[in-house]
């Protein structure tokens, strides 16, 4: 795979864990986070070609927040959204998408190649996938 390392940042435990070996099972290098706090940290330490998170976690930051930070600090970074549920309204970043929980493992991998074919320009337009 020519897509550099997937954070993810989900903070049930379970999630997580699936989504990552799957995720590695498809040849791409994750690095894991339970909370926005710990994704700025990796953020921080690692390159990053995707950002994937939850939007509903504890902490002082949410996805939506989450994203636009990273957004902020590096511009090319690819963002999938996830929740099963959420009262607000959504904020994509530029180059994002959004799948709804509950999700396969092949809705998140599809995701990804989109994001990262070359040439495509994905308009943070709300998309369920």
């Amino acid at each position: 795979m020519s897509v550099g390392p997937i954070l993810i940042v989900e903070d049930e435990d379970l999630v997580r864990i699936m989504i990552a070996e799957e995720l590695q099972s498809s040849g791409y290098d994750v690095l894991e986070a339970s909370c926005a706090e710990e994704a700025l940290v990796q953020f921080q330490q690692n390159p990053v070609s995707v950002l994937f998170t939850d939007i509903r976690m504890p902490g002082r930051m949410n996805g939506w927040e989450l994203a636009e930070e990273v957004h902020r600090r590096d511009p090319s970074i690819k963002v999938i959204y996830t929740t099963g549920y959420s009262h607000e309204r959504p904020r994509l970043v530029p180059n994002s998408l959004y799948v709804g929980k509950p999700y396969r493992a092949a809705q998140i991998v599809d995701a990804i190649e989109r994001l990262t074919r070359d040439g495509d320009d994905i308009s943070g337009e709300p998309r369920a996938e």
